[in-house]
């Protein structure tokens, strides 16, 4: 057969043996015939080699119409390169791909909270990056791509649809759908505001008694904010009745976020559409992200049950992260194999820097930049680089195993104290001490203290060493000694009442926490 698309030879009828690729549509069929150019090894689908003269679609308010063409184009609703076949709307002047004339118009992706819309061009005052949220590298406005208006935030089309998991197709009918996007206040009450109209006295949802609003970091720089349990930094709102504190940011969070991304019981979830997190507290529970245990604020999924704490939903929501240790903004990658270069350890995706060869893992980009610890009277400091040259300085001073200068680590330049970050953090560094927990089969509140000598062992575990229980609370358990270690000394959960201990690292209190 002749055809305008190659008219230096006619096209023939063949079995596609060596397997090319359709010259229209640039895909390649495991076998079955096609219409082919054996000098010019070339192959075009039997269907690709009779489209459709005129094509109307509901997401273009115009008809297309085939332009068979001899040269390469790039297509306007997609930017990337097309052959042979384009379809013209001669109204709004766009030549496209057959298959670009039903791309979707609005589109739910995992990468961003609200959804992003297909157009053709984009005003360039409109956004103050042009990079794309998934590769992070540049797109061309004058072309085809999915972009949010209110966060300027944008995709390549072809990056966008990368993934199948990670986006749905948002239906004609829901289009005006944005029930969820509207935020509430987790503030209750302003009771006092300023000359510059901030909230000096509020109530809080998450408290029970009032907040007021202070900068004073010399009388309490050395407290922890009981939302995302970092120290505070002005301005903090603290209760004068109780020793409580939470940052600004984490007072002024909404009730209810959308999160697009998280598992459930282990299994990625095929992702459908944005979900809301509720804000909750005074629970434990283990971040699905991090995989710490805490028992501060969280966002928690009410269909699944999954959590996420504030230091990790912060990380995510961000476009471009910036931390203390590097100079250049990291950007968060989905498929990249390397080495933390913060940690050491194997990642399969992390937050690089586009500028020079630095990609940390999520951890690492959340490591508390200044924490306490037994083993020196000052605060440590998160430290990038290493101190000094000389082997023998090259220890951790509280496992004292060897030390991999490249890596990070803790150190207080007072004392000359250096650490392993994990032996600094531990496992259970976000957990309130004297919080209580209430815990389902037990009738009595459980408090979190740290195990001094002669306190009894957890009455859960499986190994048969001691029994410990009372009459009144009902509890007769086996146990071993399996009380978990933390910053040197044993971690507990404790009812006061019955003298009731359980470890955290029993089988019985992760399967409540996890």
């Amino acid at each position: 057969m002749d055809r305008l698309c190659h008219r230096k030879h006619p096209l023939v009828l063949q079995f596609n043996c060596e397997r090319h690729a359709c010259k229209v549509c640039q895909l390649t069929q495991r076998r079955g015939f096609v219409y082919g150019c054996s000098p010019c090894e070339l192959a075009i689908h039997i269907d690709c080699a009779s489209p459709l003269p005129v094509i109307e679609h509901k997401s273009h308010q115009h008809p297309f119409t085939l332009f068979w063409r001899q040269i390469p184009f790039i297509c306007d609703a997609c930017g990337t390169e097309g052959h042979h076949v384009a379809y013209i709307c001669w109204t709004c002047s766009i030549m496209i791909h057959k298959k670009c004339i039903s791309l979707p118009r609005i589109i739910q992706h995992a990468f961003h909270v609200h959804r992003v819309f297909h157009t053709y061009f984009i005003r360039k005052e409109y956004f103050e990056s042009l990079n794309c949220l998934w590769c992070h590298e540049v797109v061309d406005t004058e072309l085809g791509s999915y972009f949010c208006a209110d966060c300027n935030v944008i995709f390549h089309v072809n990056c966008v649809f990368k993934k199948q998991e990670w986006y749905c197709i948002v239906s004609q009918e829901n289009e005006e759908d944005k029930s969820l996007d509207i935020p509430v206040n987790s503030i209750t009450k302003v009771l006092e505001t300023n000359d510059n109209g901030e909230a000096t006295v509020i109530e809080h949802c998450k408290h029970k008694h009032y907040l007021m609003l202070s900068d004073n970091i010399r009388e309490h720089g050395d407290k922890c904010c009981d939302g995302c349990f970092l120290f505070i930094s002005p301005k903090f709102y603290h209760c004068s009745r109780c020793n409580f504190f939470l940052h600004k940011s984490c007072v002024e969070l909404p009730k209810m976020k959308l999160f697009s991304k998280h598992n459930i019981c282990g299994e990625t979830e095929f992702f459908s559409v944005s979900k809301p997190f509720i804000l909750t507290s005074d629970c434990m529970f283990s971040c699905e992200l991090c995989e710490y245990l805490s028992n501060g604020f969280s966002y928690k999924c009410n269909e699944c049950g999954s959590q996420i704490c504030l230091r990790c939903l912060d990380l995510f929501l961000q476009d471009a992260v910036k931390i203390p240790g590097h100079k250049h903004p990291l950007l968060f990658y989905y498929d990249y194999e390397e080495q933390c270069c913060a940690c050491g350890r194997d990642i399969i995706r992390a937050f690089c820097c586009k500028d020079c060869n630095f990609h940390i893992c999520n951890l690492c980009v959340i490591r508390p930049t200044r924490v306490r610890h037994k083993c020196d009277e000052h605060l440590l400091i998160l430290t990038y680089d290493k101190i000094n040259d000389f082997v023998k300085y090259h220890y951790c001073d509280i496992c004292e195993k060897e030390r991999d200068p490249k890596l990070w680590f803790y150190h207080c330049k007072t004392c000359d104290t250096s650490a392993h970050v994990d032996c600094v953090l531990g496992k259970y560094s976000f957990i309130r001490l004297g919080s209580t927990y209430n815990e389902g089969n037990h009738q009595h509140p459980l408090t979190f203290v740290k195990k001094i000598h002669y306190y009894p062992e957890c009455v859960e575990c499986e190994n048969q060493q001691s029994v410990v229980g009372t009459k009144n609370c009902g509890f007769s358990f086996t146990i071993r000694q399996c009380m978990v270690v933390v910053n040197g000394y044993y971690f507990l959960i404790m009812c006061l009442n019955n003298v009731m201990f359980l470890s955290l690292n029993s089988k019985y209190m992760r399967k409540k926490l996890i």
